[in-house]
C-alpha cells in the first residue's frame, strides 16, 4: 500500500497537464481532489448544498456522490481512496465502470485505501460513485482524493487538479463555450437578430443560453431555479471594476427605459454595469427570438436596446434600453455563448440551438450570418474539463457543455450552417415598443 506522501510529487504535473509518466517508473499516478471533481448525484442534485470545502463528508445512506476524471485511451486502472474514518470503522460502496467494491475506513488519520481495479474500454470520462453503507462514527468518513494508478502505456489522465485561480469552483461549473459570428466588415451594423431553441431535457438549472452578445454586453435566457426562468440583458460600464459602487458617476450605465414587469439594477463580480431581467416562463422546445440595437448618439455615448419574443406568438417585448457613456460605436463583436453558473449542476449536460442569425446595417439592409468561430473559456482551454463541443447542423449552430461526455471540439474551429433566407426577419423596426 502506497502512502499519499509518496504520491504528492506526481499530482500537479499528471492531473493538470495530463503529461506522460515519469520515465523512472512504469506506473502513472493521479490524485483526483474531491473538492473540484465531485457532485451529489442522488438525491436530486438541484437541492444539493454541499459545502465548498476540501474534503467530502456525509452521513445520509441515501446520498451518492460522483467523482469524475478523464482517460485518453482504454486502460486498466487501480483505484484508492485517500481518506480517514470519522471515529470508528465505516464501510463505503464504490462503483466504477461495471464494478462494485466495498471499502473499509478504520484509521483516524489519512491513508490510501485500496478499492479495486477497473477496465476502461474507450477514451472518455470515468465516473466513480461513493455511497455509505454503515458507520460507527459521526459520518461515513472524510474523503480527500480518489487516487488512480495505471501501468497501461500512453495513458493521459485529466481532472481539475488544484484550486489555483479558484479552479475548484470554476471546474465544477464546467467549461463555457462561445460562437463568434462572421459578419460584414465594410458596413456599419446597427441590429443583431437570432433565435434559440432548447430541446426538452437540455435545460438544467444554472444554464444561460446567451443569444445576442456584443462587445459591451449580452442578452439571453436563463434557468434560475425549478420555478423561475429569466430573460437577461446587461451592459458593462466602461470603468473596469467588479464592484459597481466604485464606478464614477460619469461612467455609470444609465437606464433609459424598460418594458412592463422588467426589473433593473446594477451587477458586479464579472466587471460591472447595468442589468435588466424579466421573469418569464420560457419553455424547452419553443423558438424564441432576440433583437438588439446598438446606436451611437453622436455625443460620445451609445444606446443599447433589446427586445425578446416567442416566435410562434409573433410577439416583441421591450426588455430595456441603456446609455453607455464614453462609447461611440455601432454593433461590434456579435457572438453567442452557453454557460453554467451553478457549480452544483456542472455534471449535467446542456445544449442550445442558435438559428436564423442575422445583422442589419444602418441603411436597413439585412445580412445573413452563416459562419461562426468556436471558442472555450480557460476551464476548457486549460485542460481542466474536456466536455465541450459546438457545431452546425442544417440551418442552425449549436453549443453543448458539461455532463462529462466524451467529445471535445477544437477551439478555433469554424462552423458553417445552411441558409435560412426564407426566414429573413420581417420586423417593422419603427413600430417596436420603446422606452
Amino acid at each position: 500500500m502506497i502512502r499519499l506522501s509518496l504520491l504528492s510529487i506526481f499530482i500537479v504535473s499528471l492531473c493538470l497537464s495530463g503529461s506522460d509518466a515519469n520515465a523512472a517508473t512504469d506506473v502513472q499516478e493521479l490524485s483526483v481532489p474531491v473538492a473540484g471533481n465531485t457532485y451529489r448525484s442522488v438525491p436530486d442534485p438541484f437541492f444539493a448544498s454541499r459545502r465548498r470545502e476540501d474534503t467530502l463528508q456525509w452521513n445520509d445512506p441515501k446520498e451518492v456522490y460522483s467523482i469524475y476524471f478523464h482517460a485518453n485511451r482504454a486502460c486498466e486502472l487501480q483505484l484508492f481512496l485517500d481518506a480517514r474514518s470519522s471515529g470508528g470503522e465505516s464501510e463505503l460502496e464504490l462503483n466504477a465502470g461495471a464494478k462494485t467494491f466495498h471499502v473499509t475506513l478504520a484509521k483516524n488519520e489519512y491513508s490510501t485505501v485500496d478499492a479495486g481495479t477497473v477496465s476502461v474500454d474507450k477514451p472518455g470520462y470515468l465516473r466513480v460513485d461513493l455511497k455509505g453503507v454503515k458507520s460507527s462514527g459521526k459520518s461515513f468518513g472524510e474523503i480527500r482524493n480518489v487516487v488512480v494508478k495505471t501501468s497501461t502505456e500512453g495513458v493521459k489522465l485529466t481532472c481539475v487538479a488544484t484550486n489555483d485561480g479558484n479552479m475548484f469552483y470554476w471546474g465544477r461549473r464546467g467549461p463555457s463555450v462561445h460562437l463568434s459570428y462572421v459578419v460584414p466588415k465594410d458596413v456599419d451594423l446597427e441590429y443583431s437578430y437570432s433565435e434559440i431553441v432548447v430541446a426538452e431535457g437540455e435545460d438544467p438549472i444554472g444554464s444561460y443560453f446567451m443569444a445576442n452578445g456584443f462587445a459591451e454586453g449580452y442578452f439571453g435566457i436563463q434557468v434560475n431555479s425549478e420555478k423561475e426562468r429569466r430573460v437577461l440583458f446587461s451592459v458593462w460600464s466602461p470603468f473596469s471594476t467588479d464592484n459597481p459602487k466604485d464606478i464614477p458617476p460619469d461612467q455609470r450605465v444609465e437606464l433609459l427605459g424598460k418594458g412592463p414587469d422588467v426589473r433593473s439594477g446594477e451587477f458586479g463580480n464579472e466587471g460591472s454595469g447595468g442589468q435588466s431581467f424579466l421573469i418569464y416562463p420560457w419553455k424547452a422546445g419553443r423558438t424564441y427570438r432576440f433583437l438588439t440595437q446598438v446606436k451611437p448618439n453622436g455625443d460620445g455615448s451609445t444606446n443599447y436596446t433589446s427586445w425578446f419574443g416567442d416566435k410562434q406568438a409573433d410577439e416583441w417585448r421591450l426588455i430595456a434600453s441603456f446609455r453607455r457613456p464614453r462609447t461611440d460605436t455601432h454593433l461590434k463583436g456579435f457572438h453567442s455563448f452557453l454557460e453554467n453558473f451553478n457549480p452544483q449542476t456542472g455534471h449535467i449536460t446542456r445544449r442550445g440551438q442558435h438559428q436564423n442569425v442575422w445583422v442589419c446595417d444602418t441603411k436597413g439592409n439585412w445580412h445573413e450570418v452563416l459562419s461562426a468561430r468556436f471558442s472555450v473559456d480557460a476551464t476548457g482551454g486549460g485542460g481542466h474539463r474536456l466536455d465541450f463541443v459546438g457545431g452546425a447542423k442544417d440551418k442552425a449552430f449549436y453549443l453543448q457543455n458539461c455532463g462529462f461526455f466524451a467529445e471535445s471540439e477544437k477551439p478555433g474551429a469554424v462552423f458553417k450552417r445552411n441558409s435560412s433566407e426564407v426566414d429573413r426577419p420581417q420586423i417593422k423596426l419603427d413600430q417596436l415598443p420603446r422606452k
